[in-house]
């Protein structure tokens, strides 16, 4: 094995050579404290960076193991190296050439906690992948400069955050902590019969709508009400007290403004875990939530929705709906159904973001348009059979029909960013003011239809590349010649997410041999990928993948416009 020194002679020696030359790195070069991976050479500086990573033995890097010990604990403290890893990343590099060069990166994880391949601890060594930019003028290489960068300033990077001399030891307990704690609380909903925990002083509103970083200057400390006030003790905060949201039919009310929508933006991403200091460490969520919203234009492929939406003109078929160009209604029926059939059991749902013909049918418009002439059967006469058949809970914000005033278990008022419960209020109005709609849901609400997925439909190819699949941002899988869009899909929360969906979507199209449902297939992967890492993923390490969830992955194959599916077959 090359040592640092060989590394350093060999760099000088291809000084001024042209780019390609760089190609003889490829191999592993031992250093002092690590060794040194250099997994893919980028052809040309205007290329994507060239792929390297390094791997420390834990008993060098001298963290107490306490910081590893078990699976939330390691995930908070690779978080921390990501993080430390990348800041010290971002202190060295620096333009040195033409294209990339000079660039030195990682993907870490943002105000989520992450499990990511960054930073993996793996047989007892932490494994850092990251991204360089290798020096070139023009197409020439700059060898000089590249020596400094893999000889002298990646020894520094990696001193300074990927061992303890260089690291707080209370800042890695602290990432471990907070990790573990939020792990702890969120298995702790089901025997408490919650759905949701937003604890005391909490921090909810973002800076921006595209910043996650917390709102410091004016944001209001979270406080429960006296009649949700939940306490838990937990390894590391000890006592914490929050408001407990218990399972069932959650309305969450009140004005404009009031801070209705940023709780329910909250509990969205508290199926993740969040660093230290976000303001969110232990606001948590059922892991299975999923947020609801319409999708108009979306792709729908052989979804029932018939449970909402029936009798459609020119008799279609609502038990095996598509359709390329769904509706506000079609499409927010399809999310629900779809997320049910991947294992939902907790739906969040905000008003500002649905169709307004499928959440609700006031008295006046049955009038006028009898049932036999509308086919939509409104969330409203719903949102109880889910519970009360399927045992999947809502927590749902409104602030403008109080129709739904009759179907919660629970209901929330915000007022001045605060929360009061008015459940009984919200009760007294309903008895006053009775109803004179009549429900339309009486049919029942049977369970969603599985469905197999056809791994044939499943095509990659693009021109002469027979695997061409590629994430821009957390929007976008781009499939083959096939655009996944996904901005409706709000809990997708790291473009390394998407990068793994759509390597996953690859294992999909294998693992897809025309008897496995849905449902089985997301369970088969999730396997795989609880057992090998993230890298059963791919036939090469990665340094730019991140966790993802079933909900995401199968969001994403259900938008593929060229997914076929089947019902199964008796005796199958």
């Amino acid at each position: 094995m090359k040592t640092a020194d060989d590394l350093g002679r060999e760099l000088h020696r291809l000084d001024g050579k042209p780019y390609p030359a760089y190609k003889d790195l490829s191999g592993n070069v031992r250093f002092e404290d690590f060794v040194l991976f250099i997994d893919h050479v980028q052809g040309d500086p205007f290329a994507a960076p060239s792929r390297l990573r390094l791997r420390i033995p834990l008993e060098r890097a001298g963290f107490p193991k306490r910081c590893w010990e078990d699976r939330s604990r390691r995930k908070g403290f690779c978080s921390l190296l990501a993080h430390a890893f990348s800041n010290a990343c971002r202190v060295k590099s620096k333009a040195r050439g033409s294209g990339r060069s000079g660039q030195i990166f990682n993907d870490a994880p943002g105000q989520e906690v992450l499990s990511t391949s960054a930073v993996q601890i793996t047989d007892g060594e932490i494994d850092a992948r990251f991204f360089v930019g290798l020096p070139a003028a023009g197409r020439r290489i700059l060898g000089g400069e590249a020596a400094g960068i893999l000889c002298v300033d990646l020894p520094q990077i990696a001193r300074e955050s990927l061992f303890a001399a260089g690291l707080d030891e209370k800042e890695a307990d602290r990432w471990a902590d907070t990790a573990q704690d939020a792990d702890i609380l969120r298995q702790k909903l089901a025997d408490l019969g919650l759905a949701a925990f937003v604890a005391d002083g909490a921090v909810l509103p973002r800076k921006s709508g595209v910043d996650q970083h917390p709102l410091r200057r004016g944001a209001v400390p979270f406080r429960s009400p006296e009649g949700l006030r939940v306490e838990v003790n937990l390894p590391n905060s000890g006592r914490v007290t929050g408001m407990g949201i218990p399972r069932g039919v959650t309305l969450i009310v009140g004005g404009g403004f009031h801070g209705k929508s940023t709780l329910l933006q909250a509990l969205e991403r508290g199926v993740y875990n969040h660093r230290p200091g976000d303001g969110r460490e232990l606001v948590v969520s059922d892991p299975t939530a999923v947020k609801i919203r319409a999708e108009d234009g979306r792709a729908i492929t052989g979804v029932d929705i018939s449970p909402f939406i029936g009798h459609l003109p020119q008799g279609v078929d609502t038990r095996f709906f598509s359709t390329g160009n769904a509706s506000g209604s079609t499409s927010q029926a399809a999310n629900i159904l779809e997320a049910l059939e991947a294992g939902s059991t907790l739906l969040l749902v905000d008003e500002d973001t649905s169709a307004t013909n499928f959440m609700i049918r006031d008295h006046r418009m049955q009038k006028l348009i009898s049932k036999e002439k509308e086919p939509i059967t409104p969330f409203i006469d719903r949102v109880r059979q889910l519970w009360q058949c399927h045992g999947v809970s809502t927590i749902l914000v409104m602030g403008g029909s109080g129709d739904y005033f009759e179907t919660a278990d629970t209901v929330i008022a915000m007022e001045d960013y605060l929360p009061r419960e008015v459940t009984e209020e919200a009760r007294r109005i309903a008895e006053r003011y009775r109803l004179e709609r009549k429900s339309e849901g009486n049919s029942g609400f049977n369970p969603p239809t599985a469905r197999i997925p056809l791994g044939s439909s499943l095509d990659p190819r693009k021109g002469r590349r027979e695997e061409s699949v590629k994430a821009r941002g957390i929007k976008t899988v781009h499939f083959g010649t096939e655009e996944i869009e996904l901005d409706a899909v709000e809990q997708v929360v790291h473009p390394g997410q998407l990068r793994a969906v759509g390597a996953a979507l690859l294992s999909i199209k294998t693992l897809a041999d025309g008897r496995l449902t849905l449902s089985e297939l997301l369970d088969t992967l999730g396997r795989e990928i609880d057992s090998r890492g993230l890298d059963f993923l791919t036939d090469r390490p990665m340094p730019d993948l991140a966790e993802f969830r079933r909900f995401e992955l199968a969001a994403a194959l259900n938008r593929l416009r060229t997914l076929a599916v089947q019902f199964p077959r008796k005796g199958i």
